[in-house]
Order: C-alpha cells, then structure tokens, then sequence
C-alpha cells in the first residue's frame, strides 16, 4: 500500500491510504461472432501516483453496453476499439478515494468513463460530480445517464412526434428502449407499441411503462404483430435491433414517417440479417431515416437532466435495472444483456 500527500479523508469509511494496483478486464483476443470467455481475462495493473489535476476513484457501480461489442472487432467504428492485451474501459460512477484536483474531495461520487476496473486514476476534466441525494448513483448509468440521453436525444430530436401520432420502439425494454417509449409518450405520441423478447417483458412494458400495446417478437413474425398492434400504420420507428424489426417497421410507415436508428444489436455478433429488403417502401411513403451519435447531440444534455429530474420526481418517467453483483461477474453481465435477459439498464454493483 502506498500514500500521498495529497490524500484528503473524510469522517466517514475513506481509507486513509490508497492501493497499488487494481484489477482490470483485458481483452485477451478479438472475438470471431458471439464473444466467448476464452477472450477476456482479470489482471492486476498498477495504478499511478497521481498528478495535478488527477483523482483517484473506487469504482461502486460499472454499465455493460451494446456498442462495447463493436470496441471488441477492429473494423472501423465511431469509436476507436479496444486494444488487444489492454484493459477494456465503459461507463462508470465511483467515490473519490484522493485528489489532486481543484474542486474535488474524498467522498465524492463522479461519473467517468474508465470501467470494466475497481479503481481508476482520472483527469478531473474528464469526470462530472453526480448526487446521489437527487437520484440512486446507479441511475446516472441509466434513466439519467448516456442510455438515458441517447433515448431523449433521439425522440426530442430527430422522431419530430406530433401529438396523436403512433410511435412503434423495437428493444423497448431495454435500457435505451424503455425509457425511449415513455419519453415519445410524454412528447404528445398517440399510441406508444413495443416488442420485446419475452411475455414477461411484454407485461412490463404495458403495466409498468406506460406502452399502449406490446408484442413478443419470438411468438409470431414481427410484421404480422405490428400490423394487429398499429393497424393504421406508424409514423415514427425507434429502433434498437434492426434486422427483422427494421424490415416489418419499413412495410408498416405511415406517409412522412420517421425511422431513427438507434442501434442494431442483431448484427452486433456479425450474425446472418434478415432485411430490411423493402427500403424502397421509404421512398413510396417520403419518409425519413436518420440516426445520430451522442456526443454530437450534448447541447440538449442540461435540458433532458432538467425534464428528466421532473418526471422521475412526478413518476412519470420510470426506471428498471437489472444488477448483478460483483467485479468478477462483469462479463456475465455483459453475455446476459446481450442475450436480453436484462429488464431497463444492466448494472454492476461492486
């Protein structure tokens, strides 16, 4: 164990020196199709001595996301891949163990980006202080976190709901999915639809988000459900899966309707697609398909903390999230949330 001089303490559990070296998930290799454990493994890694303008984080709650699948392959992406034989990162909310930085004591919780760890050494402009007096530290990682604002982001933004229209959510019970559904609903849509993987999941979207109709997209084809659930057609399609989704959404668009393409996680494994083979149906109906990236859509960050604090604060806006507990099941949980076994967000709680 080593100290330094910058170590601040509080009243409270604080340790009154900091470790030498944490533990980390590496990529050992890059997985070919669904990832395995074979291609990941837990090593101990030194941790630096803090410079100014650093702290030094223990790491309480880490998120498993879709889009880590695309870091694991070294195909091009809008964010650069992991590297193999080095230490894998995500999102991640922690306690402030040290400090050297401006602004920051022991004791704080900070949002960060350098998960898939139990410590982590930071740049203090690369953190953002989060309360957990306001909200569960957990949900900085869902409902108020990046799945959060990606969902806002994408409905506020781009879906242009006009009240009373149909609003159809693929992968809404997932993280992005969940919270995409009621936000379309608070916005003015009509009738909010969702599928989902199982009857289970089906229930919860109608009973406890709000969603007008649900369907399980493993029972019947997705095209013959939506046309039951949405008989007039939709007019916005917030997509988290793509494939089949994609393809039964596309036959199903109302004249000047919307797709918004927010993820793709049937294709996420390089598994066989099916569709879309009717794109030219976006053409016949002058729709329109758009998809975005976060942190090019950030200015509408102050708002949605803003109305998103409201509706959790009035109920309106719910969240769920599925937790597994401890560092050394992090990649379970990852598999699981692949696999949709998780209801709203998947956390690791350390």
């Amino acid at each position: 164990m080593t100290t330094t001089p910058a170590l601040t303490t509080s009243s409270g559990d604080l340790p009154s020196s900091i470790p030498a070296a944490t533990r980390a998930w590496f990529l050992e290799q890059r997985p070919t199709g669904q990832p395995t454990t074979s291609d990941f493994a837990i090593r101990e890694v030194p941790l630096a001595d803090l410079e100014d303008g650093q702290i030094l984080v223990v790491n309480e709650f880490l998120s498993v996301d879709p889009y880590m699948r695309g870091r694991m392959s070294a195909k091009k992406s809008y964010i650069d891949p992991y590297e193999v034989g080095a230490a894998m990162d995500g999102p991640a909310v922690g306690r402030v163990l040290a400090s050297r930085a401006d602004g920051f004591r022991a004791g704080d919780h900070v949002f960060h980006g350098l998960g898939w760890r139990e410590h982590a050494v930071l740049d203090a402009a690369a953190v953002f202080k989060v309360d957990p007096t306001l909200a569960p530290l957990s949900t900085y990682l869902g409902v108020l976190g990046v799945t959060g604002v990606t969902a806002y982001i994408g409905i506020e933004r781009f879906a242009e709901i006009s009240d009373g229209e149909t609003v159809y959510v693929s992968g809404a019970a997932g993280a992005v999915g969940s919270v995409a559904g009621q936000i379309a609903k608070l916005k003015g849509a009509g009738r909010v639809i969702g599928s989902a993987g199982s009857d289970e999941k089906v229930a919860q979207l109608v009973e406890q988000f709000g969603f007008d109709a649900a369907f399980n997209y493993k029972t019947r084809p997705i095209a013959e459900q939506l046309a039951e659930a949405a008989p007039e057609g939709i007019d916005v399609f917030f997509d988290n899966v793509g494939g089949e989704a994609l393809e039964a959404a596309i036959g199903a668009l109302n004249i000047h309707a919307r797709v918004v393409l927010s993820g793709m996680v049937s294709q996420y494994n390089d598994e066989p697609v099916t569709g879309p083979r009717n794109l030219w149906n976006l053409s016949v109906t002058r729709s329109k398909l758009v998809t975005f990236m976060v942190t090019e859509e950030l200015d509408l960050q102050p708002r949605f903390l803003e109305e998103a604090a409201g509706w959790l604060a009035t109920g309106e806006l719910r969240s769920q999230e599925t937790t597994v507990e401890g560092f050394e099941n992090t990649l379970d949980a990852y598999f699981a949330m692949m696999r949709g076994e998780n209801t709203g967000k998947m956390i690791v709680r350390l």
